[in-house]
């Protein structure tokens, strides 16, 4: 039997299990698991999702095993913890699962984020996992003034941060669950291609390849928006389980609990099952992970642009104050990143015919989004070091080439 834990990775083959899997088995390094099962809705043979040119190489490793379950389905729920024949018991379990795309109506974050984290809790706190680590997206408000820690009670953005939110207490009122929460900010890095890095990314190129600088509806100010390299939410979600493993829950508790607030509508403990009443308290180890930039929308949008070779620069009042009361506003300013993107793919050498990298932007990549956060206590208390400390030239520039590398993003004569 390997002394290495065997770990259970649930959901996210189209958000971050694909540089997660990578991380645990490097296709170059010595494996962190002894096995590793990956559960989600997706097909990878065929694929339904994008899942590029490196995640089929962790699959071909014989320790990794794919299955694809629907996980909405509570009867499919415990025959994925039944490891393979002379494998002991599953270790971690990491809950990568939720519904991600903004436009969604509240059912289907309940169905897709609140059930599917309860019934994977559930079933992880029955077999005694040592370590269940829950990922959580930015999907909050914070100030603009401060850089709040983990103690301080943020506010959940729209319908799906309500949710996601609602999915940490659910988690957090089972009883025996060795939970940790690890609270990202915006993700970044080769092959990510959601959130709004990618489309960032290729709308800022359209803009230099048209030789027009790239404009906000926003004015300047702080306007926080912290992110953080796929590789270190990698390495923090890791460092969350080897933290917890040895501990237990309510030691784990003692050492890095904070307080699960409550952000929803009281009546709703009475239609979703398993949600705890809003003077329930609850308690549950919680870790930031961000990198050391402390990235604002200007300072984001000036790097990206620069790498382009375009200006970054911001309408005047009259003009923003129409763009934002327009019903069709979303549509009018895609308008031009959309034509130009196909344009750039068309002309690329050789021409490219399908891409997951989008210049669509949709209301929520256009919105003022404010997220802010201190990565102090995951640094000081599990004592994880970060491995890309910063968003810069070089971090764009690794994104763009490993694009270029699958032949996903266009190469020009002329740019």
């Amino acid at each position: 039997m390997s002394s290495k834990p065997s770990v259970l990775v649930f959901g996210g083959l189209n958000t971050l299990t694909r540089p997660f899997a990578s991380y645990l088995v490097p296709a170059d390094g010595e494996p962190l698991v002894s096995h590793l099962r990956i559960v989600d809705k997706f097909s990878v043979h065929p694929p339904t999702t994008y899942i590029g040119k490196e995640f089929p190489k962790v699959l071909a490793n014989p320790i990794v095993e794919y299955k694809q379950v629907n996980l909405t389905v509570a009867a499919n729920i415990s025959a994925t913890f039944d490891p393979p024949e002379g494998q002991a018991p599953y270790d971690y379990v990491f809950d990568l699962t939720g519904e991600v795309r903004q436009d969604r109506p509240e059912q289907v974050q309940i169905n897709m984020t609140c059930n599917v984290a309860r019934l994977l809790g559930l079933e992880s706190a029955r077999r005694k996992v040592k370590a269940y680590v829950r990922l959580q997206h930015p999907y909050y408000e914070t100030s603009a003034k401060t850089v709040p820690d983990e103690k301080v009670d943020i506010k959940p953005q729209g319908v799906i941060g309500v949710w996601w939110h609602e999915a940490l207490r659910i988690l957090s009122a089972i009883p025996d669950l060795n939970l940790v929460i690890l609270r990202s900010g915006f993700s970044y890095g080769p092959y990510v291609d959601f959130g709004v890095f990618p489309s960032a990314l290729a709308v800022a190129s359209t803009y230099a390849y048209k030789k027009k600088p790239m404009k906000s509806l926003w004015s300047p100010g702080k306007h926080p928006e912290h992110c953080v390299h796929s590789v270190d939410t990698s390495g923090a979600l890791w460092a969350c389980a080897e933290w917890m493993a040895p501990l237990g829950r309510r030691e784990a508790d003692a050492k890095a609990g904070e307080t699960i607030y409550f952000h929803n509508t009281a009546s709703k403990t009475k239609e979703v099952e398993g949600m705890p009443e809003p003077d329930v308290k609850l308690i549950a180890p919680l870790f930031n992970i961000v990198d050391d930039t402390e990235n604002t929308l200007v300072n984001g949008y000036k790097a990206i642009t620069s790498f382009f070779g375009a200006e970054f620069e911001f309408f005047n009042f009259v003009e923003s104050a129409m763009f934002k009361i327009m019903d069709d506003v979303v549509e009018e300013i895609n308008e031009m990143h959309v034509s130009g993107w196909v344009e750039m793919l068309q002309e690329s050498n050789p021409p490219i015919t399908n891409t997951p990298v989008s210049a669509y932007m949709d209301s929520y990549s256009l919105s003022k989004r404010v997220y802010a956060a201190s990565n102090a206590k995951i640094k000081n208390i599990v004592g994880y070091k970060l491995i890309r400390p910063k968003f810069d030239h070089d971090a764009i520039k690794e994104i763009v080439d490993s694009w270029k590398a699958e032949g996903h993003w266009p190469v020009l004569d002329r740019q």
